[in-house]
């Protein structure tokens, strides 16, 4: 490991910024659990509609990753700028809830990211779903 990352290690303020930030937009299942169940969160699947339709998060509402794309550069986006929107998509590797957030944060939507994805909220934590099929 370089000397540099060691040094790093030791500057505490930069670590509280960076946390403050990864709390600010990040959460856990456990969390996004409770602020589904205090109505205080717009909660977008980002993955394939046929995955969607499989299964999902209760509340949920399925907005992919291209559709979002296509309904910000048209203007059609129906989210609330006075929610907190928070997306997800298929497990702790998949990137397509960070492109999401990134769009919508751009769109001046305030966003959050569930970590873990819908595989965290299903196995590691065994919350409930909803199949339309």
């Amino acid at each position: 490991m370089s000397e540099q990352i060691k040094k790093i290690r030791f500057e505490t303020d930069n670590a509280r910024d960076f946390f403050a930030k990864n709390l600010a937009y990040t959460l856990g299942p456990v969390e996004l659990k409770e602020m589904i169940e205090e109505n205080k969160v717009k909660l977008i699947d980002v993955r394939a509609e046929e995955d969607y339709k499989i299964s999902h998060i209760p509340n949920s509402i399925n907005l992919p990753y291209e559709k979002i794309k296509e309904d910000l550069a048209n203007d059609k986006i129906e989210l609330s700028k006075e929610d907190i929107n928070v997306v997800y998509c298929y497990n702790n590797l998949c990137h397509l809830g960070d492109r999401a957030a990134y769009k919508l944060a751009d769109a001046g939507y305030p966003v959050m990211v569930m970590q873990g994805g819908f595989k965290s909220w299903t196995e590691d934590f065994h919350f409930a779903v909803i199949s339309e099929k």
